[in-house]
């Protein structure tokens, strides 16, 4: 260094980026979380800097230095918090933060209303030697450097970043704009370019720029983190006391989900595991059908492929998944378990981008692509072939081996429109997007052999298959905003099982109106409609109820007349709801109220559910909570369909749920979330239902029946460590759920007989509790990911979970029933056994690579890594003296590979 070097702070060159804001906590429209993302309109701007002060030890031994801090920034432009994330020493960081701290912003907008959020922001600290004094008229040569900065790997434009030429504090600079394209003009010659982005590497290169000459070029900047790594968001503001969000990358990397962002939702708290192969959410004790599972909204028939396969939704096309397993607020109904709440992803704004996939399983493709300023478009589609694949494997004998194997795919189509992109409105303009969505999925399953196609008598048809198609108008003015979310389906359920035969069909067609408005800091209130109709088309050929069968000769089987039935029905689902925020210093109270209206034929419910939410920030990193409230879901409309097939008089199904609980953030990285809740569900559908006179004097059964009661209780446990930065290698989370089910029955015992043991469940003329079938005393996941560097990543889940509660088989004596020629069993006392704990780890080894155009990624995943052998099934030999227990998946390595661009 020479003795006339002068040192000071560049802070022209400090950057800030706003490329990857995150929505701070600040309450917004639930209902607009649902059906539209919050997108930045109006990034902040640096306003009023502060220099720092070098730090003196630092100058004296000519260090120079780059802090990278994450900003805060308050509604009204104040930085709120600061913090760095990868310290620089020699007291670079404390003055970085001193400066920062008074640094003042133009208020960052989100739809165009003001918004705290966060931003990434690197403050340089340089050495620059004092340029000799020349004479301003002497005009200097001048060269321009223009091009665009794209994302290495996904070809995403990089918008925000700072371009420089060399690291001169003077030196000229410029910032990318939406399309990451920049322009800057500097004297000729050698120009050092450095390039800094928020979540990129630090971008150096050489060009050489000619006097009165414009070089175009472009840079490839690659991300901070692993080869496929997306930018972490953060929660959205929590407007219910648990709600879990999984962004696409961690889901995408957990190890036993092939890659699957929804079956994450296999490792969260206060989920049960599922029995093999069907598929179904058991959220805090509730029974199958009871959590709603909703995607962009609209509510779906099944969130997951048969068989217990992949989600219906293609991974790529996953935005967020929102975790509700109680306490949500007013706008969401139709349930009394838990929600599922799948978000897809708008197409993207500046290029076309897209992937394919393939595994042993299935293949599939996404593709997203602009079409004008304002109007992008993302399609995807997959299909599984592995009932082509696995008759290759199996044994060659003819029917030697049977397998039943699913056969499904599902599309996505997505339209985006609005504002052309980068535009601001107008302050008090309004402001209009929207986007009209179809997709679907088709599901059945076949049986395959390795021989030639058998001459047995074996017939299988399952089929089902759903369509939906969805608009989405958001509106916003000023502190007001609507979200108006109509949409259309059909769904056909298909079944044979011997003499049963049923078809079904579900015409829907609904709409969701969500209003809200800021009426101060203090007070947000939200209102909205949700309305439901559907047209049901039943036709079945079935046996007649029992009592009706014949025996053509003693030693054969029982013959009963056939019926068939075809039928139609109408069902009319209704709910006003209402809801408001109030911040009362570090108390956040949130009432709310839902209104359900139900009308199928002449039946005619009505029920009010009232709920509150209160939440107390005691400090900035610990939070108390809680919650309680009614929920309603009414039967399905097939159910009210006359008797013996269903009964008329339905209500809705009810349940009360509570719970507390506390967040503590121990670290930025390290945050604990411990929740215990209780839920009572009663006036449930059950079958059988009860003996009932009609209207010409005789007595009939229903199936169906408002008698369900139930309870659950327990605490939910979830330990989460996050990747502080890209040279953070480790992160993973730790779930446990300590919890008792129970279902029962009230009123008098059904006329029907018990097939399960004397003792079992209903009782006789009061409320009577017995264990759940889907109880799991203890449940625990962890999971863990490493980042092993140059592409490499491992990743490991492990589970343990309690045998859910079974009926024994008693051998007392045999029972032969001589009219069939048959035996039947004898049970012991309802569900007074359990079945073995599960327990399995999963293993995940993948490997990227990263192109300047495009990214390839080989994976091999594998479940059941110690071939563990977990009883999922329980034969009886003919007699049912002997029980087999037959063991579940065993060890299944799934090796896959996926380009994107």
């Amino acid at each position: 260094m020479s003795s006339n070097v002068n040192a000071r702070a560049a802070l022209a060159a400090a950057s800030l980026w706003v490329a990857t804001p995150v929505l701070a906590q600040a309450p917004t429209p639930p209902g607009a979380e649902a059906a539209a993302q919050p997108q930045i309109t109006r990034p902040p701007a640096l306003v009023q800097p502060v220099e720092a002060v070098y730090p003196p030890e630092a100058l004296a031994q000519g260090l120079t230095a780059s802090v990278r801090l994450i900003i805060t920034i308050a509604e009204d432009g104040s930085v709120s918090d600061v913090q760095p994330t990868e310290p620089a020493g020699h007291g670079f960081d404390e003055a970085a933060l001193a400066a920062v701290r008074q640094f003042r912003f133009s208020p960052a907008e989100v739809d165009g209303v003001p918004t705290p959020v966060q931003v990434e922001y690197v403050y340089h600290f340089t050495l620059t030697a004092k340029a000799p004094a020349e004479s301003a008229a002497t005009e200097q040569p001048k060269a321009v450097l223009t091009g665009q900065l794209i994302s290495r790997g996904s070809r995403s434009r990089v918008a925000g970043a700072t371009v420089r030429c060399g690291d001169d504090a003077d030196a000229a600079e410029a910032v990318s704009d939406a399309d990451g394209r920049f322009t800057l003009e500097v004297p000729p010659g050698e120009c050092a370019v450095r390039v800094v982005a928020s979540g990129y590497q630090l971008y150096q290169t050489k060009e050489t720029l000619k006097e009165n000459e414009t070089t175009e070029v472009n840079f490839y900047l690659a991300p901070a983190g692993s080869a496929f790594e997306t930018v972490v968001r953060s929660d959205r503001p929590k407007k219910e006391v648990v709600r879990r969000t999984v962004t696409r990358e961690e889901a995408q990397k957990t190890p036993g989900t092939f890659g699957d962002p929804i079956r994450v939702l296999q490792t969260l708290p206060g989920v049960a595991r599922a029995p093999f192969i069907s598929g179904d959410l058991l959220v805090r004790g509730s029974n199958p059908g009871q959590t709603a599972t909703l995607m962009d909204g609209v509510r779906i028939p099944n969130l997951f492929h048969l068989l217990g396969g992949p989600s219906v939704v293609n991974a790529e096309f996953i935005d967020s998944l929102d975790f509700f397993p109680g306490g949500y607020g007013s706008q969401y109904g139709r349930a009394v378990g838990g929600v599922v709440d799948v978000t897809t992803r708008k197409g993207a704004a500046d290029t076309v981008h897209g992937s394919v996939k393939v595994d042993l399983l299935d293949a599939g493709f996404f593709l997203e692509a602009p079409i004008t300023d304002g109007i992008s478009v993302a399609a995807s589609a997959r299909r599984s072939y592995i009932d082509t694949i696995l008759p290759a494997v199996l044994p060659k004998d003819e029917g030697t081996t049977l397998s039943i194997v699913p056969v499904y795919w599902d599309y996505q189509l997505r339209l985006d429109f609005g504002a052309p992109r980068g535009s601001t409105p107008e302050p008090g303009a309004a402001r209009s997007t929207g986007y009209v969505m179809a997709f679907g999925s088709d599901d059945k399953l076949r049986l395959v052999t390795g021989g030639e196609e058998s001459s047995a008598d074996i017939e299988l048809n399952t089929h089902t298959r759903f369509h939906r198609v969805k608009g989405d108008w958001t509106y916003r003015k000023g502190n007001f905003s609507s979200v108006f979310t109509p949409y259309v389906g059909v769904d056909y359920f298909d079944i044979s099982f011997g003499n049963y035969i049923e078809d079904d069909t579900i015409y829907s067609l609904g709409a969701r109106e969500v209003m809200a408005l800021d009426v101060s800091s203090l007070l947000t209130v939200r209102t909205g409609l949700d309305v439901y109709f559907d047209h049901v088309k039943i036709d079945v050929q079935a046996p007649s109820v029992g009592g009706a069968e014949y025996v053509p000769f003693p030693g054969s089987d029982p013959v009963s007349e056939l019926i068939y039935e075809k039928r139609t029905i109408n069902g009319f689902d209704g709910a006003l709801f209402a809801e408001a925020d109030l911040k009362l210093g570090p108390v956040t109270v949130t009432p709310g109220v839902r209104g359900n209206f139900q009308k199928v034929g002449g039946t005619r419910n009505f029920l009010l559910d009232p709920r509150l939410w209160v939440r107390y920030g005691f400090s900035e990193r610990t939070a108390f909570k809680g919650s309680l409230g009614l929920y309603s879901q009414p039967a399905d409309t097939f159910q009210f369909v006359f008797a013996p097939y269903g009964n008329p008089l339905l209500g809705y199904q009810r349940a009360f749920q509570s719970s507390l609980g506390v967040e503590q953030r121990i670290s930025d990285v390290w945050n604990v979330d411990v929740t215990g809740f209780f839920n009572r569900r009663f006036e449930n559908v059950v079958s059988p239902g009860d003996v009932r006179p009609s209207d010409n004097g005789s007595f009939v059964q229903d199936r169906f029946v408002n008698m369900g009661i139930g309870k659950a209780y327990g605490v939910e446990l979830m330990v989460k460590k996050e990747r502080a930065s890209a040279t953070d290698k480790w992160y993973g989370w730790l779930s446990y759920t300590l919890s008792h089910a129970e279902d029962g029955r009230a009123g008098l015992k059904p006329r029907a007989e018990n097939p399960l043991g004397d003792d079992g469940l209903p009782g006789v003329g009061e409320e009577t509790y017995g264990p759940s079938p889907w109880d799991q005393t203890h449940i625990l996941t962890l999971v863990a990911n490493y980042v092993l560097g140059n592409g490499w990543e491992l990743g490991g889940r492990f589970r343990l979970t309690t045998g859910r509660p079974v009926t024994p088989l008693v051998h007392p004596h045999d029972i032969y029933n001589s009219d069939s020629n048959s035996y039947s069993p004898s049970y012991g006392r309802y569900l007074s056994g359990r079945a073995s704990s599960f327990h399995q780890l999963d293993v995940r080894v993948e490997k990227g690579w990263r192109f300047d155009n495009w990214t390839l990624a080989l994976y091999l995943d594998v479940q059941n890594l110690y071939n563990a052998e977990n009883v999922e099934f329980v034969f009886n030999d003919y007699r049912y003296r002997k029980e087999m227990e037959i063991p579940g998946i065993p060890i299944l390595p799934v090796l896959g590979v996926k380009g994107s661009f």
